[in-house]
C-alpha cells in the first residue's frame, strides 16, 4: 500500500513539473541586502505594465524568474517589500540573462550582462548622458544670461544649443542605422527621435532588415511612421 501511495505521489509531482511553464528567457541575479519582499518580471502590454513572474524573496537575495518572448522588448525589475517605485530596466530577449544590484541603490546601476540588445542600449545611453549633461550646463547659463540681462549671451545660447539639438539627433539617427539588425534600432527610433525629420525617420525604417521590421518594436515603428505619414 505504502508503495502505491509513493507511487502515486511521484507520479503527481512529475506531473506538476511537466506542466509547469517553462521560458525561453531566463532572468537570474542577485539583489544584495534584499531579504524580503516579492520581485517582479513585468513588461509592457498595449498601454498596461503587467507582471509575467515574480518571487518571493525571504531570506535569500538571489532570484530566477521566466518569461516566453517571441521578439526583444523591454522588461522591468521591480519589488515591494523594502522600498516602492525603483526599478531596473532592461532589453529581455532570448537566452539567459544576468542582473546583480544592491538593495540600497537599487535601479540607478545594475550590472546587466547576456542580452545583446542591452549591450547596444548601454553604450548608447553613454553618449546620450553627455547630450544631457550638455544640455544641463545650458540650462545654466540661460538662466544667468537672464539674470545678468545678456541679451547677446542669450542670442548666442540659443544658436549653440540648437546646434546641440541637431548633433544629438544626428548621433541617434547614425547609431539606429548602424545597428539596423538589432531591435534596439527601432526602439530608439521610437523613443529617442522625437524631435527628427519625416526623411531621417524614413531613412531609419528603410535600412532595417526584414526580421527588424517583423519584431515588436519595427512593428510599432512603422506604424508611428504610417499614423506621421497620414497627418500630413
Amino acid at each position: 500500500m505504502k508503495k502505491i501511495i509513493t507511487l502515486l505521489i511521484l507520479s503527481f509531482l512529475a506531473l506538476s513539473c511537466s506542466s509547469k511553464k517553462e521560458g525561453n528567457m531566463i532572468v537570474q541575479g542577485q539583489i544584495k541586502g534584499l531579504k524580503k519582499g516579492t520581485l517582479y518580471l513585468q513588461k509592457m502590454k498595449d498601454t498596461n505594465l503587467i507582471s509575467v513572474d515574480s518571487i518571493n524573496l525571504l531570506g535569500n537575495d538571489t532570484f530566477i524568474l521566466t518569461d516566453n518572448i517571441e521578439s526583444p522588448v523591454i522588461y522591468y525589475l521591480t519589488f515591494d517589500g523594502n522600498t516602492t517605485n525603483k526599478r531596473i530596466l532592461f532589453f529581455g530577449e532570448k537566452g539567459t540573462i544576468t542582473i546583480n544590484d544592491n538593495v540600497k541603490q537599487f535601479g540607478l546601476n545594475p550590472k546587466i550582462s547576456g542580452s545583446k540588445n542591452q549591450e547596444l542600449l548601454d553604450n548608447f545611453n553613454k553618449i546620450k548622458k553627455r547630450f544631457q549633461d550638455e544640455r544641463l550646463e545650458f540650462i545654466k547659463k540661460d538662466f544667468e544670461a537672464k539674470k545678468a540681462n545678456d541679451k547677446d549671451l542669450q542670442t548666442q545660447l540659443e544658436k549653440d544649443y540648437q546646434q546641440l539639438t541637431k548633433r544629438r539627433v544626428l548621433f541617434t539617427t547614425n547609431f539606429a542605422l548602424s545597428n539596423a539588425d538589432s531591435e534596439v534600432a527601432p526602439y530608439i527610433a521610437l523613443t529617442e527621435m522625437y524631435d527628427a525629420s519625416l526623411k531621417m525617420l524614413d531613412t531609419v525604417n528603410n535600412s532595417l532588415t526584414d526580421k527588424i521590421k517583423n519584431s515588436d518594436y519595427g512593428k510599432r515603428f512603422q506604424k508611428y511612421l504610417k499614423e506621421i505619414k497620414e497627418k500630413e
